[in-house]
């Protein structure tokens, strides 16, 4: 018991220096090509999979604090002022304080606590009898990859690419994702599928947290920040959700499944039952 503590005190260490490193150095981002897609998150994810959702929502505040930091100093865009209650001040007053410090902090603290529930339900969904909620899992997995294939293409090839070419493409690549996850699907594979969902929800919750307080509290004042009429910031941000949300949240599925995977086999992802189980089994040894 006291080993375990321990090691989940050294591994959220290492988690917090990697979230710090990434958020001041130019490794928090993958370059894409039409993007650079963040992955600051991802360490957060990783905590909340590994360390449960408590110690997931702290590494989730530092996230969040680093963000405050970056576009308080830096502010490198002219809506830093999203992020930084400190300069929100300057934009709408003493409300600006709090409404920056919720779309700075509570979507990054959500970022450590729903992909661990995530995770639960769908692995409880993949290890049920009945196909049912495997060819629902499947079938989202396809949905998500095919909208975020279609996407990636319509950016990446504006003008060489039809809209029906691109969306044959994702077509294509969600049918055999599909196919893959009906073939191979077997219930030991299933913790590697609820990983991926895992880092797919972490990466899409902050996405959505973030750009729906935008929308709802800063709507005006990002409207002038990145020079467009208050009219056209739900199709701004719509871009933002359906574009860089969603090939984010699929790069964020990718690596968690691939990292989760590896650190599985030192650490288990613990339900609470299981963590009740070894507590009983320490207290039996002793």
């Amino acid at each position: 018991m006291k080993n375990e503590k321990t090691y989940e005190l050294v591994l959220t260490a290492l988690f917090t220096a990697i979230i710090v490193i990434m958020a001041f150095t130019p490794l928090g981002y993958i370059p894409l090509v039409v993007i650079n897609a963040t992955i600051i998150h991802i360490p957060v994810i990783l905590g909340a999979l590994f360390l449960g959702p408590k110690k997931g929502a702290f590494l989730g505040f530092v996230f969040g604090l680093t963000s405050f930091i970056n576009n308080t100093f830096k502010a490198a865009t002219a809506s830093a002022f999203v992020f930084s209650p400190v300069l929100a001040y300057n934009v709408a007053g003493v409300s600006g304080i709090f409404k920056s410090i919720y779309i700075c902090f509570v979507p990054r603290i959500l970022v450590g606590v729903v992909p661990y529930f995530i995770y639960l339900l769908i692995r409880k969904a993949l290890k049920s009898e009945g196909q049912a909620g495997r060819i629902v899992v499947n079938a989202l997995a396809s949905l998500i990859l095919f909208i975020s294939v279609r996407a990636f293409m319509i950016r990446l090839f504006p003008e060489t690419l039809s809209m029906l070419v691109c969306t044959i493409i994702g077509i294509a690549a969600g049918s055999v994702l599909m196919a893959v996850l009906t073939v191979s699907g077997n219930k030991k594979g299933s913790a590697n599928i609820a990983l991926a969902y895992a880092g797919l929800a972490g990466a899409f919750t902050n996405t959505l947290f973030v750009m729906s307080g935008i929308f709802i509290l800063y709507k005006d004042a990002y409207a002038q920040a990145v020079g467009v009429a208050g009219e056209a910031v739900l199709d701004v941000i719509m871009g933002v959700v359906t574009f860089n949300g969603i090939v984010e949240a699929v790069v964020a599925a990718i690596i968690v499944a691939g990292v989760g995977f590896a650190l599985t086999r030192v650490k288990p992802v613990y339900t609470k039952q299981e963590q009740t189980a070894d507590a009983g089994k320490e207290v039996a040894k002793a």
